[in-house]
């Protein structure tokens, strides 16, 4: 069970979005609106996980914060959409695994492979808290915006209509 906890406007360079805190229990999470999507089909929606390196310290060793402004865009773009903020570092592994996988990343292996060679799961996100804040929010079908179709499928088995799946560009 998730619960709407506050909400604000927020500016940014891609408009105003409506800001909204989520609590589960255990983490928070962020829907960031824009537009009316409330009984909407088809609202483009990119599920987006923490990325302490890429949104703090601007990494250039990740694309966390080229995908967040690409999906600010598109949607600025629509004129509606939404992004969901989960807290799930280093694919829900945390930043303690995302340091870990660093010497198997510079060996070239991909990202989820290298976390499995340091020890923790290929992916350990849970994306019910995304599934729970859609139907909040009241929103029929999403156009999703990842080049990770495990997502899909993930909010797929909570009974989220994903219509699409896009490729963000970044």
């Amino acid at each position: 069970m998730i619960f709407r906890l506050t909400e604000r406007d927020l500016q940014t360079k891609y408009g105003t979005f409506r800001e909204i805190l989520f609590y589960d229990g255990q983490r928070e999470s962020i829907a960031l609106v824009m537009g009316n999507i409330e009984n909407e089909k088809n609202v483009i929606c990119r599920i987006h996980s923490a990325c302490v390196s890429g949104h703090v310290f601007n990494s250039v060793e990740c694309e966390c914060q080229a995908e967040m402004e690409g999906a600010q865009s598109a949607i600025e773009q629509a004129g509606k959409g939404l992004i969901i903020y989960l807290e799930q570092e280093g694919k829900g592994n945390g930043h303690l695994a995302l340091m870990a996988s660093i010497p198997y990343k510079k060996a070239g292996i991909k990202q989820a492979e290298a976390y499995e060679k340091a020890g923790f799961e290929k992916d350990a996100r849970n994306f019910r808290p995304a599934a729970e804040i859609l139907r909040d929010l009241k929103v029929e079908s999403i156009i999703l915006l990842t080049d990770n179709d495990k997502k899909a499928d993930d909010l797929r088995q909570y009974s989220i209509s994903v219509s699409e799946i896009k490729k963000l560009k970044i």
